[in-house]
């Protein structure tokens, strides 16, 4: 069976969603061994969930960065981006910033009891699991 997602370092992989449940896979028993994305997950929680950031977002000194040019070309929701951006490079940036931000922010929200978080770049990742020994005042 082709997986579509594999990270051999931690002998992990996985399928996309929509493989055999269609939209519904996320209620089915059997989605804890597919990975879906926030179209198939938005208004919905679970007890746990599991994000992937991927390139298009790191962090860097502290700041969170978001790069548009590297979100996957299959996700429409920044289509038109590029066309946009010649048109008005800053707006196009702002929207397509924003859309990040908001599909992760709504990604790290899904699970009610817990969250894991995993991002192959190092810095991004030391960068969250920093903010699990954060104090709050």
């Amino acid at each position: 069976m082709l997986m579509d997602i594999v990270f051999p370092e931690f002998d992990f992989s996985m399928q996309w969603n929509l493989a055999n449940e269609g939209n519904l896979w996320i209620l089915s028993k059997s989605s804890v061994n597919e990975i879906g994305c926030i179209h198939t997950c938005q208004g919905l929680e679970l007890d746990y969930v599991g994000v992937i950031i991927g390139p298009d977002l790191i962090v860097r000194e502290g700041k969170v960065i978001t790069r548009p040019e590297k979100r996957a070309k299959t996700d429409a929701s920044l289509k038109g981006y590029k066309a946009a951006a010649v048109i008005d490079r800053k707006a196009a940036f702002k929207k397509a910033d924003q859309i990040i931000k908001n599909t992760y922010r709504t990604l790290m929200t899904r699970g009610m009891k817990g969250c894991y978080v995993y991002s192959q770049d190092q810095e991004t990742a030391d960068y969250f699991k920093s903010l699990l020994n954060r104090k709050d005042s």
